[in-house]
């Protein structure tokens, strides 16, 4: 019988937690490592609506982009949003597992997935991690890529690629609509610090989420475009990439487990 802690083992190699920013709390967040698991459900957040749905589904494990818990609880009260959650997910013995900037920033993970997707090719680092001396490999990993695409093209044309390929019916686009681009900058989730690094990359946009008016104004006067495809359609696709990963490597452990991704969520914002 599989329990929690043989599926942590699978994530470890899928994303070190080591890789995780000082700030993150990848990792389990809740439940027992020694709890049997037959049933692994995916999803981006470990919001109510997912928990239950988790439930519904009687999945022993819930693995998440987005951590439950980012920092320390001084009190566990169950009439609470987060108490809720935990509560309802230690009745159900669903455990909850975080891969977050571990994810981001591993090579093969959520930002070589998002590159890959919209076509590009020959891809760097946007940020190099520090090197660790007990990991020397860590050159291999950083956040964001980038990347180039196999023809150049304008930006309005490479914009309605984006919008399709992530199923799209609006975009946030700075810079003159005419403008050729062909070196691409990317980041999943929030962007919006390292416009500096954008800009050292020589790229000709940067896609992300969560850019604001400054990062457009700045990005105007370098004569560089910007591409906002929002916080949530920039990480969803770990979903994919998770499940189908974890699958893989369960199946060639020969456990018995099931793995099922929960594509339930959406966007919390709307766009009239």
């Amino acid at each position: 019988m599989s329990v929690v802690n043989d599926i942590i083992a699978l994530m470890e190699d899928i994303a070190p937690r080591h890789l995780a920013e000082d700030w993150d709390n990848s990792g389990l967040q809740c439940g027992d490592r020694n709890w049997p698991v037959k049933h692994v459900v995916v999803a981006l957040d470990p919001s109510l609506s997912v928990i239950q749905a988790a439930c519904k589904k009687n999945a022993d494990l819930l693995i998440t982009h987005h951590p439950l818990i980012f920092k320390p609880l001084k009190n566990l009260l169950l009439d609470t949003p987060l108490g809720g959650i935990i509560d309802l997910s230690v009745r159900h013995r669903l455990a909850i597992f975080s891969a977050h900037t571990n994810l981001d920033s591993v090579k093969g993970g959520l930002n070589d997935f998002f590159a890959e997707k919209i076509g590009l090719k020959n891809l760097t680092l946007l940020v190099l991690e520090d090197i660790n001396p007990l990991h020397p490999d860590e050159s291999l990993h950083g956040v964001g890529r980038v990347g180039e695409l196999e023809t150049p093209t304008d930006l309005a044309a490479f914009s309605e690629k984006i919008k399709l390929k992530f199923g799209l019916s609006t975009l946030k686009v700075s810079g003159p609509l005419d403008m050729t681009v062909k070196k691409i900058a990317v980041c999943t989730g929030s962007g919006s610090g390292l416009m500096n690094q954008f800009f050292a990359t020589g790229a000709d946009v940067f896609i992300s989420g969560d850019l604001k008016f400054h990062d457009a104004k700045d990005a105007q006067a370098n004569g560089r475009a910007l591409i906002d495809v929002g916080h949530f359609a920039s990480e969803a696709l770990m979903i994919d990439l998770i499940a189908a990963r974890l699958d893989a490597m369960i199946k060639e452990k020969g456990f018995d487990v099931r793995v099922e991704a929960l594509k339930e969520e959406e966007d919390p914002f709307n766009y009239l």
